[in-house]
């Protein structure tokens, strides 16, 4: 590993214009690929001050050993350029958009003689128009209705030479879902026709195919010619079939792109909405790794680079409007190189309103969606949980296997309503029969250090009492939450000391492997303090930094960096937003009821329900004040005990000028009058 200084090129070498700079490492393999606006202030930021930079890009300039720059005319140029050169490298520290699935096209071999229609995936391939991508059953639905209207060969190339030599049509020709080229039904000029109108169908003109089918149904019913009109009218439902099976969206001469993504600081997920005439005529996803520190216009920019790169060379593939989240970088400069590919302008913008805007949000959940199902597939894949398990093992130099991994979260709003939650995962996988919540209350409430502290004491505080509450038999300890109460370590039958009382739950009984605290430094030292203290030293301690995913061990000085890629990471990830949302969902319910405030809260005796009727049956607190002992009584469940607790109460808080209708803290509204 080269240090930046060793091949850092004199400043004074560094032009100042535009252009495109590669990284190199010590084989000759170009590694990034960047462009700027100022090659000398770009270039100079790397070297500068190499120890500040971000992770990942510190990474790259320290696995380099040479840095080349080529200098253009304009930024456009520079863009160009760019694309060029991670197109023919591939450098590994540069953003590519992969797939996360493999979309069918349907797509016309107008290259051939004979043009074929079919189903494709992969590569695309010249000569062949493309239409989608769709989903699979929607793709071959669509092909099979309009091989009715439209009946353009479909058969491979071995099935048409055999009907060529022996005479006769396939199975297809005889049910007038293909015109029978082989055996010479149509010219090659009329099957060729066949398929300029399958294709210009399917690129947005089927009112005008909809329209010369209904006149020509028209003159068959004037000419009294009723079995032709029959056939034209079941042409026509199957082409207007297929032309709704879309829903509208936008306006009907709306041909747009609309991209959206998700992201979290490993990965991000990309969906476009192909919106032709209106109507979403297909969708595609991608999932990237975020392997150079990019900003979101980073991100776009190198994802329209790169979808539309691909596919330039296909007319009509690029529509008129683009529609992002955030604006590119460059912004200018990437409109104009699409209007080049385009061969016309191209609208790059982000919608703010109106119906563009709504369906961005839907494009948007279907990327969140997408990059949940990706990181969820990973975590299903029982090789992958055990890779995961072994990696972390190995990166923490852990001596035991992790069978049982634990997860602390703190949740708060300006230190109000503290939480706490503990996740639990078994074998890689949730056990949320296991999880707990505490509250926070008390000096331990005072900062995220002190509330982990005590969540981590209660914790195995419990652990301890359980633990000591297992009835030894014949000299062996029983666990009662992994073997039951009436199964020993050597199969003798286990019984309480006491045959009366029931066997104890021990809830807490079962200690982890490891301990997963969300948080840094401060944290984990807190985490192990709270252990220490409780003389446990079998339990393991670790922390999960959100800002740059450092996992720290306690009373270290620096972070454990598990490798990007590392299944290891993505488990403590996995398990830390759980942990979070499982915390942030308990603060919110005890949040939500401590901004309810009644001046019936404080009666003895007086519980939500009877609460809730008292209300119910006067309809105000102003007539609950005013109501006796013995009009109280008339509600459901209240007695002349508690009526006169009522009373006192009240008049005590009058009295003290305390006397407040409900209100909601949040909103202000007055829930009681």
């Amino acid at each position: 590993m080269a240090h930046p200084a060793s091949y850092r090129p004199q400043t004074g070498e560094i032009p100042t214009t535009p252009g495109v700079y590669r990284f190199r490492d010590p084989h000759g393999r170009v590694i990034y690929v960047g462009k700027a606006k100022n090659l000398r202030s770009r270039l100079n930021s790397y070297f500068a001050n190499p120890s500040g930079l971000p992770p990942k890009t510190h990474a790259m300039v320290h696995a380099a050993s040479s840095v080349e720059w080529t200098v253009v005319a304009s930024e456009l140029e520079s863009l160009q350029l760019e694309y060029t050169w991670i197109k023919e490298f591939k450098p590994r520290f540069n953003v590519v958009f992969r797939d996360d699935k493999t979309y069918p096209y349907l797509a016309v071999t107008m290259g051939e003689k004979y043009p074929r229609v079919q189903v494709m995936r992969g590569e695309r391939k010249k000569g062949t128009r493309y239409f989608g991508p769709y989903t699979a059953g929607a793709i071959r639905e669509t092909m099979d209705t309009l091989l009715r209207v439209f009946p353009v060969r479909s058969c491979s190339a071995g099935v048409f030479k055999r009907a060529q030599a022996s005479g006769r049509p396939c199975l297809l020709g005889y049910i007038d879902k293909c015109a029978a080229p082989c055996v010479g039904r149509v010219t090659p000029e009329e099957h060729r026709q066949l398929a300029e109108d399958f294709c210009a169908f399917m690129g947005g003109e089927a009112k005008r195919f909809i329209n010369r089918l209904e006149k020509e149904m028209s003159a068959a019913v004037a000419e009294l010619d009723y079995e032709r009109a029959a056939r034209l009218r079941d042409d026509i439902i199957a082409l207007r079939k297929v032309f709704e099976r879309n829903a509208v969206v936008l306006a009907e001469d709306t041909d747009a792109d609309v991209f959206a993504l998700h992201e979290d600081e490993l990965e991000a997920s990309v969906q476009v909405f192909h919106v032709r005439g209106g109507r979403v005529r297909g969708q595609r996803g991608w999932v990237v790794e975020k392997v150079e520190d990019a900003t979101t216009p980073e991100l776009i920019e190198h994802l329209l680079q790169q979808v539309y790169g691909e596919d330039s060379e296909v007319q009509g593939r690029i529509p008129r409007e683009v529609l992002v989240p955030e604006n590119p970088s460059n912004h200018a400069e990437l409109s104009e190189w699409l209007g080049g590919l385009r061969g016309a302008k191209v609208d790059i913008r982000v919608p703010q309103r109106g119906d563009k805007a709504a369906l961005m949000s839907t494009v948007r959940e279907n990327a969140e969606q997408a990059l949940k199902l990706h990181k969820t597939r990973r975590a299903g894949d029982i090789t992958v949980r055990s890779l995961a398990l072994q990696e972390l093992q190995e990166a923490l130099e852990l001596p035991v296997p992790l069978l049982r991994i634990e997860c602390f979260d703190i949740s708060h709003v300006q230190g109000t309503n503290v939480v706490a939650s503990m996740v639990v995962v078994e074998d890689g996988l949730p056990k949320k029969s296991d999880y707990r919540k505490f509250s926070i209350t008390g000096a331990a409430a005072a900062d995220d250090t002190a509330a982990m502290h005590d969540v981590l004491t209660r914790r195995f505080r419990h652990y301890l009492t359980d633990k000591a509450a297992q009835v030894p038999v014949s000299g062996e300890i029983i666990n009662p939450t992994r073997a039951g109460t009436a199964a020993a370590t050597h199969g003798t039958e286990a019984t309480p000391s006491d045959p009366t009382m029931p066997a104890p739950k021990a809830k807490f009984a079962y200690p982890p492997n490891l301990v997963v605290v969300d948080g840094g430094q401060p944290q984990v030292n807190a985490a192990a303090r709270a252990l220490a203290e409780l003389g446990i030293d079998d339990v393991y301690v670790v922390g999960l930094a959100k800002r740059l995913e450092e996992v720290w061990l306690p009373n270290s000085d620096f972070p454990v960096i598990l490798p990007r890629t590392s299944q290891g990471l993505y488990l403590l990830q996995r398990i830390r937003d759980e942990a979070h949302r499982f915390a942030i969902t308990f603060h919110r319910q005890k949040r939500g009821k401590a901004m309810t405030v009644s001046a019936l809260d404080g009666v003895p005796g007086l519980g939500e329900a009877k609460r809730k009727a008292l209300v119910a049956h006067f309809g105000s607190l102003k007539k609950i004040r005013a109501a006796s002992v013995e009009e109280l009584t008339s509600a459901k469940g209240i007695g002349p005990a508690l009526a006169a607790a009522v009373v006192l109460h009240l008049g005590s808080s009058e009295d003290a000028g305390e006397a407040a209708p409900a209100v909601n803290m949040t909103t202000g509204e007055i829930l009681e009058s």
